[in-house]
């Protein structure tokens, strides 16, 4: 006790009564701020909900942000946020907030249906499914959960089926498949990956490369997109830039495999191209053939680079002659390519060397079309005049010679077929034949009669006779030709000197078997007029 009597523990007693009674001012504080920040927290909740009403996400995403900061703990206000980045298309942000709340709140519904929905909307369909399943633990009547249960189960059946059909080269199957899991997974870019993948192989590339440009607009690290993006350009044979989008896949992810591959390929095609264009330019066009066949075993996928080398190889066999089989090299190319307006051209080329005018009007006509140039247009006239030309009738094979025989090439022609076709020659013949012979008579005075005029033979060979409409050989006789031909007075006849035995030779006779009564001069006549004809066969 001190001097005057008062306990010695008073004034500890004051001090913890004064500490105690500024703990509950502080406590009264905390829970007056609390009941504040709360009323706060709703208040930026309640005018995040009116922004969401009115569809306005970006100002409801940032309230209900501030609601957050407001009070941390609120598993609802994590739910709204997430509801909101969802409106937004941003799923992989929503899923943190739609995680937070269920963390906050493990009962809390509508926070396992978001989490489960953003799960879904990446492509993560086990996962939705597992939130979808816990709802219906809480509620096991919940409608929506029951339905996108369903959702999540057809997202990985498409999948299922996409990668049986992938392995199957159905790529086609493969674009449905993953346009009808995108419906439910929207947000997925391994969907879209290789839904544009698969366009590329089909060869939509537009199609494909606006998928892969999307994705790496959004993240530019992608390896998938960019290896989908050099795919486009490697298919639509710009090898060079394709190599630079496979080299960036490769340092994103050095062991993407379908990028290594693809760059190899890419850069076995350039050289081996490139080295069969130089060996075609030195006139080596055996080595030139070798490397174009061997660049079309790099990658039969890749369709039009595939195509040029079809039309460089079938260039390659023109060269060497080898008509037929440059025809179907670019019969290949135009298959895979039937735009390529070069392998029409070249092929075409190759049917008019063969004298396959149809075929080459038809490619001309085509190219036409295409490509209304005066020079095409000039392609389609020549072809066009060459096929009329093949259907009239053909001077020189009738008389046997080709189209740069000479004028006494012609002439001996002319003599050897008309004495070999005379009607008097076929006398004793069928009638058939005697028709056929008689024919074949007029033909070859024909053919002679045009051949043997420069003028004449002039406009046959540039088919000008065909555009007027023939040559007019309505008053032709070839009787009146062959006696002019031959000099006799009134010609002769095989009927009165019928001959038996002729035999080839300078120094023998040609014996009459039986001569009729007739003057000496018209027998000397058709003597002479024998040997001459023996002497040229």
């Amino acid at each position: 006790m001190e001097s005057n009597g008062t306990p010695a523990y008073t004034f500890l007693d004051r001090l913890h009564c004064k500490l105690f009674k500024v703990e509950l001012v502080v406590q009264r504080g905390l829970i007056l701020i609390a009941v504040s920040s709360s009323r706060e927290a709703e208040s930026f909740k309640e005018q995040g909900n009116a922004y969401y009403a009115k569809k306005d996400y970006n100002e409801a995403y940032n309230y209900y942000t501030k609601a957050i900061d407001a009070c941390p703990n609120n598993a609802s206000y994590y739910g709204n946020r997430a509801a909101t980045l969802m409106m937004l298309g941003k799923f992989r942000e929503a899923l943190g907030d739609a995680q937070q709340s269920v963390r906050l709140d493990d009962t809390f519904v509508r926070g396992h249906l978001r989490e489960g929905k953003c799960h879904l909307s990446l492509g993560n369909a086990m996962a939705a499914s597992r939130c979808f399943q816990r709802v219906l633990e809480l509620d096991h009547t919940n409608p929506q959960a029951q339905q996108e249960l369903k959702n999540a189960s057809a997202v990985l059946e498409y999948e299922r089926i996409a990668e049986i059909d992938f392995e199957k080269r159905d790529f086609r199957k493969v674009v449905f498949c993953m346009d009808r899991a995108l419906e439910f997974a929207p947000a997925c870019h391994r969907f879209k990956i290789l839904k544009a993948e698969c366009l590329a192989l089909l060869g939509r590339y537009p199609e494909a490369q606006s998928v892969a440009s999307d994705i790496l607009r959004m993240d530019s690290t992608n390896a998938d997109a960019l290896y989908v993006r050099g795919l486009c350009l490697y298919y639509e044979d710009c090898i060079e830039k394709a190599v630079q989008f496979f080299v960036q896949a490769l340092r994103m992810a050095p062991d993407h495999e379908k990028a290594c591959l693809a760059c190899r390929n890419a850069k076995a095609l350039k050289a081996k191209k490139e080295d069969g264009n130089k060996a075609f330019k030195e006139g080596n066009y055996k080595l030139a053939y070798e490397l174009y066949t061997e660049a079309l075993g790099i990658d039969p996928n890749n369709i039009k680079t595939n195509a040029k080398l079809y039309c460089n190889r079938g260039t390659v066999n023109s060269k060497l002659r080898k008509l037929e089989e440059a025809i179907d090299d670019c019969t290949n190319a135009i298959k895979l390519d039937d735009t390529y307006i070069k392998a029409y051209l070249r092929r075409a080329q190759c049917y008019m060397d063969t004298e396959q005018y149809e075929d080459a009007v038809r490619d001309y006509e085509k190219v036409y079309q295409t490509e209304k140039t005066k020079e095409h247009k000039q392609f389609l006239k020549n072809a066009q005049v060459e096929l009329k030309k093949s259907k009239r009738k053909d001077y020189y094979k009738i008389l046997g010679v080709d189209k740069n025989a000479s004028e006494d090439e012609i002439k001996k022609a002319y003599r050897k077929r008309a004495l070999m076709h005379h009607p008097d020659r076929h006398s004793g013949a069928s009638a058939e034949i005697q028709k056929e012979e008689e024919k074949k008579f007029k033909e070859v005075g024909e053919a002679f009669t045009i051949l043997s005029d420069p003028k004449k033979k002039a406009r046959y060979d540039s088919g000008q006779d065909l555009e007027e409409d023939g040559m007019n050989m309505a008053d032709f006789d070839a009787n009146n030709i062959f006696k002019a031909f031959f000099g006799g007075p009134g010609g002769f006849s095989f009927e009165e000197h019928k001959v038996s035995e002729l035999q080839l030779g300078s120094s023998q006779v040609i014996k009459p078997k039986s001569i009729q009564n007739e003057s000496r001069r018209r027998s000397m006549w058709c003597l002479e007029m024998l040997v001459c004809v023996m002497s040229t066969v």
